[in-house]
């Protein structure tokens, strides 16, 4: 029975192709994860910018009254 199973060959296309979607689909998850925490620092520092660009000019419409 084990030298009947060893020797089976059916099914092993489709095994092949699970292992090459399987590995695509970690290799995804790696990109996307290393993509957006890219991503979200470079956000924080545009939205700290943009926040202090907001007060100056604030600041400056307000000693302009």
């Amino acid at each position: 029975m084990i030298l009947k199973f060893a020797r089976e060959e059916r099914g092993q296309g489709g095994i092949e192709y699970i292992l090459l979607a399987g590995g695509i689909i970690v290799a995804a998850v790696v990109i996307i994860s290393v993509y957006s925490s890219m991503v979200g620092g470079t956000a924080t520092t545009l939205n700290e910018s943009v926040g202090t660009k907001i007060e100056e000019i604030g600041s400056a419409i307000n000693n302009t009254s």
